[in-house]
């Protein structure tokens, strides 16, 4: 019997034959997608088999399998399955047809745009098949149901009909694609080619896929099995198929499933360096995500928050459609649930470190905390969990491996201290040196110590922490605890400035200073920071600290920083001297003099750059001065 003799054409429902056309037209850009397409349907045909299998006894399904056969010397490109198969009607359904109700919003949507990742929606809509027509110029489905000894042959030219006839010779059951490729797919008949597409899109296809009988699928989809029943080795061979690191282990995994409202399996991983602190700039990669273990989008970056980047997994949910675009995933309701439901439980991995494993924490937090830290300012909802999440150095050597909390900060405060003290230096050392640091040195006050701008920024986004705000040192609103008092009712802290007798003349000296430095600064006022040091700079009541102002400034030149307040201590020495001259208004030149130099010292010792030649000027005359008062005769 002839294939001609039993021959039947038909024509394409309309909104196929438009399809057909903006393929045709080279919309759809990813040639690639087509082989993700028809393995898909593929599998899908043998997961029917399979299931019809459950009923019927008879149906073997033995060696469910998918094979890709490249014909080079032919110009054909094969791909067979042994699943459900189709018969004379539902071919005529099938692929004649579109039966879904989005289907003209669809096609709508592809003609009026020219981004070409919107096309990728071309299998949600039951319609992928027909992207076989952007690799070939003829396409035959040659088919036969599980439930029928007769098979048939569909064949088309994508131009608007297609033909169904009787097979010259009995079919196997399932479906075989030939396509017949156009003249520039070369690429699609060589093995090597169609194998990178196969692992990179089909690599967990629950059923087997050959290419030239190799088996191209051969990685476990382990996100999908329970966690007690994966091996630390699995787990580390998938890392480095989705990093392809070879030997690099990562600081931790994360296996996730959930099942209600939503379903999904994940499997996220933190690697144990990060490329942005090495200068290689921001992270662009995203997460696997898959769809019923068929791979969506290999670098999704809508699934995890941005200070999350870092981490590189896989999401796999029943509940999605196949194909989905970026659009849909910032407007679906499922994926922002999804989103929430992994940020909580990776936030809740990270509490559970930190706590049973302070060593391992420290070294993620030293590769990965500049990033968890821009959270304080993108995350509100997860804000107070962050917060707890933070690390700073510390002035107290109890701190964590080197790092203190807030929550152990604010447990190590007394009940009185309503602050969290911070100072923000370029390094430890330098920081340290600042004289604002004297009375918490000497009282015992820990003091949280802030190397990355950053952390100031975080700190001040985030206010307070726990009823305890947060203050710089060198901050007009610092106030600190009352001081203890010693068993017999002295106080023991009675040597420091907050507790001492102003000297007389004190009141005179300052306002000598205010007069000199006039509109340069705030206020000239009494220091109860400093023992030691004769002065310092404060900043007024809501201004950044002075090195959070100075990297403003530099990163902005028309930034101006904010007037400051010169702090005296009266307890020092030379202080006291200018309290004793200052009664003589012969000496009040002197006295302004000295507040100068006083402001220029200050400055320096804040990192900030006084003016050259008056300091340099003015310290001349001093010991000038100096050597004036000096005998040139020998004694």
């Amino acid at each position: 019997m002839s294939v001609e003799s039993k021959r039947e054409d038909f024509t394409f429902q309309a909104e196929i034959s438009r399809l057909l056309h903006l393929l045709s037209e080279s919309l759809y850009q990813n040639r690639e997608i087509t082989i993700r397409e028809l393995v898909s349907n593929a599998s899908d045909a043998l997961d029917k088999v399979r299931h019809a299998s459950l009923t019927d006894s008879s149906i073997d399904v033995s060696d469910l399998r998918i094979s890709v056969e490249p014909d080079k010397e032919n110009h054909i490109l094969v791909i067979r399955d042994n699943g459900v198969g189709m018969t004379r009607d539902e071919l005529v359904q099938n692929l004649g047809t579109i039966a879904h109700s989005g289907s003209l919003e669809f096609l709508e949507k592809l003609k009026q745009t020219d981004d070409s990742g919107d096309v990728s929606l071309i299998g949600q809509f039951g319609v992928g098949f027909y992207s076989s027509f952007m690799l070939a110029e003829r396409v035959e489905v040659r088919t036969r149901s599980f439930s029928e000894d007769q098979g048939w042959v569909w064949e088309s030219t994508g131009d608007g009909s297609f033909s169904i006839s009787e097979p010259d010779s009995q079919l196997e059951r399932g479906t075989e694609l030939r396509l017949h490729l156009k003249k520039d797919m070369d690429e699609f008949t060589e093995a090597t080619r169609l194998k990178y597409i196969l692992r990179k899109y089909s690599t967990f296809v629950p059923h087997p896929i050959h290419v030239e009988d190799e088996h191209v699928n051969d990685q476990p989809p382990i996100w999908v099995e329970p966690r007690n029943s994966v091996t630390d080795e699995q787990y580390q061979n998938f890392y480095e198929y989705l990093t392809h690191f070879p030997g690099q282990q990562p600081l931790w995994h994360l296996h996730l499933t959930a099942d209600s409202p939503f379903q999904f399996h994940s499997i996220l991983y933190c690697p144990d360096s990060n490329l942005e602190r090495m200068g290689f700039g921001r992270s662009e990669h995203g997460l696997h995500l898959c769809a019923k273990r068929i791979l969506v989008q290999n670098d999704n970056r809508d699934l995890l928050p941005d200070y999350l980047r870092f981490l590189r997994g896989i999401v796999d949910s029943e509940d999605l459609p196949l194909n989905v675009s970026r659009e849909a995933l910032q407007d679906n309701t499922v994926f922002r649930r999804m989103k929430k439901v992994i940020t909580k439980k990776v936030l809740d991995h990270l509490d559970t470190v930190a706590s049973d494993d302070p060593e391992s924490y420290a070294k993620f937090y030293g590769e990965f905390g500049a990033s968890l830290r821009e959270g304080i300012g993108e995350d509100f909802d997860n804000r107070d969990r962050l917060a707890k999440l933070l690390r700073f150095e510390s002035t107290d050597g109890s701190a964590e491996n080197g790092l203190a909390s807030l929550a152990g900060y604010c447990e190590r405060a007394g009940e009185d201290q309503n602050q969290i003290y911070f100072i923000t230096g370029t390094d430890r050392t330098a920081a340290l040196q600042d004289p604002n640091l004297e009375i918490f040195r000497k009282r015992g006050l820990e003091v949280l110590i802030l190397t990355d701008p950053v952390d100031e920024y975080v700190l001040s986004t985030l206010g307070e922490f726990e009823k305890h705000a947060l203050v710089s040192v060198d901050s007009a609103e610092l106030e600190l605890p009352a001081s203890k008092e010693s068993e017999d009712g002295n106080d023991e802290e009675s040597d420091t400035a907050e507790n001492s007798e102003v000297p007389n003349g004190f009141d005179e000296v300052l306002k000598l200073f205010r007069e000199t430095l006039g509109d340069r600064i705030e206020d000239v006022r009494q220091s109860e920071r400093l023992t030691e040091s004769v002065c310092c700079l404060v900043n007024s009541k809501g201004a950044q600290s002075t090195a959070m102002q100075k990297v403003l400034q530099l990163n902005m030149p028309d930034f101006e920083m904010s007037k400051m307040i010169l702090e005296i201590n009266p307890e020092a020495p030379l202080v006291k001297r200018l309290c004793e001259i200052a009664v003589n208004d012969d000496n009040s030149g002197f006295v302004r003099t000295c507040g100068e130099q006083l402001y220029s010292n200050a400055m320096i010792m804040a990192g900030l750059a006084p003016n050259g030649n008056e300091m340099s000027d003015r310290v001349q005359d001093f010991m000038m001065e100096l050597a004036q008062q000096r005998s040139s005769i020998k004694t």
